[in-house]
């Protein structure tokens, strides 16, 4: 079965945690690819170059098909995975976390360590809220230009995304629609320009909505 939604963070941002005198800190990001991911990465590594351990996860694609996760350094399957596990356990892709840990001379376990970098992650991620993406009707349609203002307000009122609007003579519009209200927004723009223009579907893209 096709996928044509899938939930990811709604921004970046980050969050901080201290464990015992270690700090945890989270920075979580959308990222469309592995290499997005791995800029993300090394982008902590150099701002925080005095920390000790910089353990990562992230989940990429519609299917959540690439995922990978790093203990750097950290006993096996005490950081990475335990961010990987609060990734996945809200279903978000798009998204990597790394938490940078700064050692602060008392030994957590690899319980408390465990703990400690899914909390952070957990953290982070309730900073930055989720949005939906669903895969959308691409769509592009014509009209008078003193038809183009009215036009935008009953797209938007019925879901439609309207992403731009070129002038050249008449106005060009272009939004992205479910492909199930495609037909209510065909009905518009019969009646706006009584049959004159008729929404020309271009291509499909992802689109944000509301989780």
């Amino acid at each position: 079965m096709a996928i044509t939604s899938y939930l990811t963070v709604g921004r970046d941002g980050s969050a901080e945690l201290e464990v015992k005198k270690s700090r945890f800190l989270c920075a979580v990001a959308r990222v469309g690819d592995e290499a997005g991911a791995r800029g993300v990465l090394d982008q902590a590594r150099k701002q925080h170059w005095n920390a000790r351990h910089h353990c990562h996860a992230f989940v990429v694609g519609p299917d959540r098909s690439q995922v990978q996760a790093s203990d750097d350094g950290e006993p096996p399957g005490t950081g990475g995975a335990p961010i990987l596990g609060v990734i996945q356990g809200r279903e978000l892709s798009d998204v990597v976390a790394v938490v940078t840990r700064w050692f602060g001379g008392v030994m957590l376990g690899t319980g408390g360590l465990s703990r400690a970098y899914g909390e952070a992650a957990g953290l982070a991620l309730d900073e930055v809220g989720v949005v939906r993406r669903e895969l959308q009707d691409l769509c592009e349609v014509s009209v008078d230009i003193a038809a183009v203002g009215r036009l935008e307000h009953d797209l938007r009122s019925r879901g439609a995304r309207v992403l731009g609007v070129e002038y050249t003579g008449d106005a060009s519009l272009r939004f992205a629609v479910p492909p199930i209200t495609r037909a209510v927004v065909e009905e518009i723009v019969a009646e706006l320009t009584s049959g004159t223009a008729t929404p020309r579907v271009i291509g499909q893209e992802w689109v944000d909505s509301d989780a």
